[in-house]
């Protein structure tokens, strides 16, 4: 009865979290398996920035729940944001349901399925779902657990929970809570901790990653305190490249351009949101910047690193975008020349203030947006893939290939991903790797002499 399988919907943060969860329960005396069918518990983390994603998550917990006519003693259990945003309304549709734990609740789940199971081996009080959503003085601190050897060489590092933007279009807030950071020391002790046991790369993860540590430090000597918790991450010896996901346009002032510029091992790409081109759709979606602005960080970047490499997101068919609103956003996607970037279509997300405008671009007029910013997208990573053809770049080696015999896979300070012939003696170091062709994702070649 310890066998638990932990699907997950949605972002980097969701991976993070369903790995601090697993480690818990393997703590705790649980076995994580992959294949559901092999689980006697099933936790679904789940995603409600799409109502997409909700309804996916909802249709599997129904094919789970219905599972336990077969075998009463199998659990499933909701958690993550969707548990958050839906609560214990999740009942109504799911009356089956064992658990339902919300975003600042994961560190609780060994012992809500300990005490499920004991329940159920009448070895307690009778149990009915347990329901956990109520927020949680310093849970931003507990999801720091790695399950060893689950990533040998790139590592997600949690260093704050929550949102305190309040983007139109954006359930975050809701689904998260307000923003808490983590203390320097102990987010650089985590690091220092994987890098000891291989780790050579870790991501920041945050809702606004440029956001953290405003609610617990102050600027010092101009730097922001992200900032300041880069050089402190940037001094770990053994670690050889930071990254960091999801800022904000608004967190890159001065300071943080300097850092890119100072800190190596940044390398040189970064992940910079547009969302719209249009003044006035940034305006609708309670983006607090204007296109010039953006563009003024854009080449702030490029002046402190020439060869920078940016992607980013951005919505169509936002209630109201005219033709010249989504041209503007155009302009901007080819000025920038963006070769990577995530591009969606805007749909309505109950609970956040866009849904109450009517939704009055048509499906099809989204469908020809969307298809046009991909067709730019596609030419511009093939361009900026085709001009490394013939360089030698220094790959950070992450591990083998899913195809090809003796083929291993890394990435370049761009963090495009790189493919070439090496051996296991390899995974971790930072090689030079001889481009000799690309594709519009993949760059090929062999590690120089």
């Amino acid at each position: 009865m310890n066998r638990v399988a932990i699907k997950t919907y949605g972002c980097q943060m969701n991976l993070r979290d369903s790995e601090a969860v697993a480690a818990l329960l393997r703590l705790r005396g649980y076995s994580i398996v992959e294949n559901e069918s092999e689980a006697d518990i099933v936790l679904l983390n789940t995603c409600s920035v799409r109502d997409q994603a909700e309804q996916k998550a909802l249709g599997k917990a129904g094919y789970l729940v219905a599972r336990k006519k077969r075998n009463p003693r199998f659990l499933v259990g909701i958690i993550g944001c969707m548990a958050q945003n839906r609560g214990g309304a999740l009942l109504d549709q799911l009356p089956d349901l064992d658990l339902i734990v919300g975003t600042q609740k994961f560190h609780h789940v060994p012992e809500h399925l300990d005490a499920i199971i004991q329940s159920m081996n009448g070895l307690g009080p009778q149990s009915s779902t347990v329901v956990d959503l109520e927020e949680e003085t310093g849970s931003q601190d507990t999801i720091r657990d790695h399950i060893p050897d689950a990533h040998p060489v790139s590592e997600f590092v949690s260093i704050m929970q929550g949102c305190n933007m309040h983007c139109s279009f954006c359930i975050v807030p809701k689904t998260r809570g307000k923003e808490r950071s983590r203390p320097i020391d102990s987010i650089v002790d985590e690091i220092r901790e994987l890098v000891a046991n291989g780790i050579r790369e870790v991501t920041l993860l945050g809702q606004i990653v440029t956001s953290y540590g405003k609610d617990i430090m102050r600027p010092s000597a101009g730097k922001s305190p992200f900032v300041q918790l880069l050089e402190a991450v940037h001094a770990i010896p053994e670690l050889k490249r930071i990254r960091f996901t999801s800022p904000h346009p608004r967190g890159f002032k001065q300071d943080l351009i300097d850092a890119f510029r100072d800190l190596p091992k940044l390398g040189s790409y970064v992940h910079l949101p547009l969302q719209s081109g249009s003044d006035r759709i940034l305006r609708e979606m309670k983006r607090p910047y204007t296109v010039a602005a953006y563009m003024e960080i854009v080449h702030g970047l490029k002046s402190a690193v020439p060869d920078l490499s940016i992607s980013t997101d951005v919505i169509v068919g936002y209630p109201g975008e005219t033709d010249e609103d989504f041209r503007q956003t155009e302009q901007v996607f080819t000025e920038v020349g963006f070769d990577m970037a995530y591009i969606f279509k805007y749909s309505p997300r109950s609970g956040t203030p866009s849904a109450e405008v009517p939704d009055s671009v048509p499906e099809e007029i989204k469908e020809t947006r969307n298809q046009i910013l991909l067709d730019h997208l596609h030419r511009q990573s093939l361009d900026r893939n085709l001009a490394y053809v013939g360089s030698t770049q220094a790959v950070l080696v992450e591990g083998r290939a899913k195809r090809g015999e003796n083929l291993f896979m890394g990435r370049n300070p761009a963090f495009r991903k790189v493919l070439f012939p090496a051996t296991p003696d390899h995974l971790g170091q930072i090689v030079p790797v001889a481009i000799t062709s690309a594709t519009v994702t993949v760059l090929q070649g062999q590690i120089a002499e």
